[in-house]
């Protein structure tokens, strides 16, 4: 065999062995293969809370959100998180961008331009509260949590058009005797004594709510008839709610997306005769 070809043989067989070890670097590259693109879709997905297009101001606003205390480049920092229990205390908070600084720009959502949300982890002792933001763009707001335990705090916003719900938690010292979620119920009594009926047609929940029988028409309360909060039990999920544009004068109405399996604690606001009144529903998914 002349030189040549024995040149030609050799560069065959370097050829095959380069070639099948590509072959097999593609086989086990677990960021290479066929799912590339899908994978990336969700892990951008993942990040951001929703789809790519939503995550950046398109499409709907998002069914689930305050699950972590960073979202969307902005960040929930709480200056003291432990609290005493059955004490008044002023609890500052601030939202911050990702290089630390305080914001201080926010829209009106709902009549004010930020609203926090407290409840316990077992999703009891529920306050909706308003705080009054600072000269430094800080929020400050008094609080008092009658029962030891770990709280979750919603600071809930919008901002450049997106609507944004950030949480952490709170500390109350002592033990915490924890309970379980009411049974589900289609009638519950206000804390002022009015008694509501729920009924849920598809993504709508509908409250009707009467005193001494008769059925009572509620004024106006953050823009709308009343204001529903829904936290899921577990992960204490914070669902996006809005006023359905149902209304027949008889009943408060709004949209939500139930979809995932478990239960669900739903908190209405409404006002009558010039009072805020709270109802709390105990909502299950199979």
């Amino acid at each position: 065999m002349n030189a040549p070809t024995k040149l030609a043989g050799f560069a065959a067989v370097l050829g095959l062995v380069f070639g099948g070890a590509a072959l097999a670097g593609g086989a086990i590259d677990p960021d290479r293969g066929d799912d590339a693109p899908a994978h990336s879709a969700q892990a951008e997905k993942s990040e951001h809370g929703g789809t790519p297009k939503e995550a950046h101001g398109g499409g709907e606003q998002q069914p689930v959100r305050g699950l972590a205390v960073a979202d969307h480049g902005v960040r929930l920092v709480v200056d003291d998180a432990e609290l005493r229990r059955g004490r008044t205390e002023r609890l500052t908070y601030r939202i911050a961008d990702d290089r630390g600084r305080t914001i201080q720009d926010f829209e009106v959502e709902h009549t004010k331009r930020m609203h926090l949300i407290v409840a316990r982890r077992d999703l009891s002792g529920f306050q909706h509260l308003h705080p009054e933001q600072n000269d430094d763009g800080s929020w400050s707001v008094d609080v008092r949590l009658g029962d030891p335990g770990s709280y979750r705090l919603f600071a809930d916003f919008k901002r450049d058009g997106k609507a944004t719900t950030l949480a952490t938690d709170l500390r109350v010292d002592g033990a915490a005797d924890l309970r379980p979620l009411p049974a589900p119920s289609r009638t519950a009594t206000s804390d002022g004594g009015y008694d509501v009926a729920l009924e849920r047609r598809g993504n709508e929940l509908e409250f009707t709510i009467s005193r001494d029988g008769k059925t009572v028409r509620t004024e106006p309360y953050l823009g709308a008839g009343g204001h529903l909060v829904a936290l899921r039990e577990g992960d204490l999920a914070f669902l996006h709610v809005h006023p359905s544009e149902h209304d027949d004068g008889d009943a408060v109405a709004f949209e939500t997306e139930l979809e995932t399996a478990g239960r669900y604690r739903l908190f209405l606001q409404f006002q009558h005769e010039g009072r805020v009144h709270t109802v709390a529903f105990t909502e299950e998914v199979r």
